[in-house]
């Protein structure tokens, strides 16, 4: 079964996921991104090419001819979202139906209250589909 991490709180959305596609990359996982809106899809491929300063998170869009050879995808739909991977990282607003493909969902949740209503949504969907999920709050943790 899919284990499902929350990460609340982040200042920005995108650099989290950069942050997140980094760690994938150090641990030897492969990762999709899934932003269906095409203005994040552009964003995030954009950030990882300079995340971190010093060098890039290696990355691709899923329908690349170099994507069987490539640690992290960005994927704007369903069909794009290759099985090949173990992170699925949602930067949508809804419940990806094919998340139950991968080992782990990543979910980021900004401090909007919009973003707040429509994550709130999801992690109760999942709950009562009886999901592991795991709340991680970056305020708290950038506290410390």
């Amino acid at each position: 079964m899919t284990r499902i991490d929350f990460y609340f709180n982040a200042a920005d959305r995108l650099q989290v996921a950069c942050r997140l596609a980094g760690k994938a990359v150090a641990q030897r996982q492969r990762m999709v991104i899934f932003a269906p809106q095409a203005e994040v899809a552009q964003r995030i491929d954009r950030l990882l090419w300079t995340w971190p300063a010093t060098g890039f998170v290696p990355h691709c869009r899923a329908g690349d001819a170099l994507a069987p050879e490539t640690p992290v995808l960005i994927a704007r739909d369903a069909a794009d979202a290759a099985p090949a991977s173990e992170v699925l990282l949602n930067l949508g607003e809804d419940c990806p139906d094919f998340f139950a493909r991968y080992d782990r969902l990543l979910e980021i949740v900004s401090q909007e209250d919009a973003e707040r209503q429509a994550a709130r949504a999801r992690f109760a969907w999942y709950r009562e589909r009886g999901y592991e999920i795991r709340s991680h709050d970056l305020a708290a943790a950038a506290a410390r």
